[in-house]
């Protein structure tokens, strides 16, 4: 039987390194690629910035491919990044929503644009770093499983892959936590054994978004009111693209008690101002729906959610309302509930499927 050609993701850190050594011991044919999506940025900022996608990440990248000995090459997908990711992270801002590049990277470049040229190159599989695991249930559809590592567990950030994508991708780092992956690294000798995990937005190494938008546009943010739920102006804020849900800090509000964003909207340039308990939510509703282990949700759900990434997962009851819209209602109200944000619904283990918050 011939072997099975694989293209991994590589971004030179450990976890993707370590999935391209994995797969070629389990006999797979493994060519390395990284993405080339928005690196312009002078050597002493990708040195200092790194993460998953800087400069630096091509030359970790190809030391490790060397090592491993399998071919390595470099794809350039800027103009489908420009489109699918930035683009989208400056209009959701504008839009009064807090966005998930990440989520739209993973779809749309990591996947949709790798997949369709490693397909066209004669590949059976892509394969990232990513915990999480791609499995095949007994109705025949795809899903992911949770990763072994819960605190590590990254099916939060890819609920919105599609069948095609799924049954053309391996995920091996899925059944090892951290050490243990670190471990094989330094094992195999690898220089990137102990190399930091990238942590903030790649193209925002500084985390100034509100910076980044008003550069990428060319425009300045315009300042507002902020208003309470009975709307009383109770001060001036410095423009929508600065504040998400949630937000506490950097208010600049005198007012004598812990206050909140708990909405913002962008017609009337205004910043809902709460408090603590006003920032919970007992509901929310999501569109931009993608399910995964079933093809649609019919009647009612007992369910996992969770909406953000680092959320602990809450229970709640999901109904469709219409076809692209459905209904979450929560066991206990959960707190910042913010558009613009992934929800994530899990059955047990497996992700069920997901969409996109638009209002609580």
């Amino acid at each position: 039987m011939d072997k099975k050609k694989v293209v991994v993701g590589m971004s030179g850190g450990v976890d993707s390194s370590v999935a391209a050594y994995l797969l070629k011991e389990a006999g797979y044919e493994v060519i390395g690629v990284t993405m080339q999506i928005w690196q312009d940025e002078e050597r002493s900022l990708q040195e200092e910035s790194g993460g998953c996608c800087g400069l630096s990440a091509v030359d970790d990248a190809r030391r490790v491919s060397f090592a491993l000995e399998i071919p390595y090459y470099v794809m350039n997908f800027k103009q489908e990044f420009k489109c699918a990711v930035m683009d989208y992270f400056v209009k959701e801002y504008q839009s009064g929503n807090t966005p998930n590049p990440c989520i739209a990277c993973n779809r749309y470049v990591k996947w949709e644009s790798l997949l369709k040229r490693s397909l066209d190159i004669g590949a059976d599989y892509i394969a990232t770093g990513h915990y999480a695991k791609v499995v095949q249930l007994e109705n025949g559809r795809y899903t992911l499983q949770k990763s072994v590592t819960t605190e590590k567990d990254q099916t939060y950030a890819l609920y919105n892959l599609t069948q095609h994508q799924l049954s053309h991708t391996l995920m091996p780092v899925g059944d090892y936590n951290k050490n243990e992956i670190r471990e094989i690294a330094k094992k195999i000798n690898l220089r990137i054994a102990s190399k930091p995990d990238s942590q903030e937005i790649c193209f925002i190494p500084d985390k100034d978004y509100a910076k980044f938008i008003e550069e990428y546009t060319g425009e300045e943010a315009k300042a507002g009111d902020f208003v309470t739920t009975d709307g009383r102006i109770i001060g001036r804020h410095k423009g929508i693209i600065h504040y998400t849900v949630g937000q506490r800090k950097g208010l600049n509000l005198a007012l004598g008690y812990p206050v909140f964003v708990i909405d913002i909207r962008p017609d009337t340039n205004e910043v809902v101002i709460g408090t603590g308990e006003e920032v919970f939510s007992e509901k929310l509703y999501a569109n931009n729906l993608n399910f995964m282990s079933v093809e649609d949700l019919q009647g009612e759900m007992e369910v996992d959610v969770k909406i953000r990434y680092n959320h602990r997962g809450a229970k709640a009851v999901i109904r469709k309302n219409s076809e692209d819209l459905v209904e979450c209602c929560f066991k206990e109200p959960q707190r910042a509930v913010t558009p613009g944000q992934a929800v994530v619904f899990y059955d047990g283990d497996y992700v069920l499927g997901g969409g996109t918050i638009i209002r609580a």
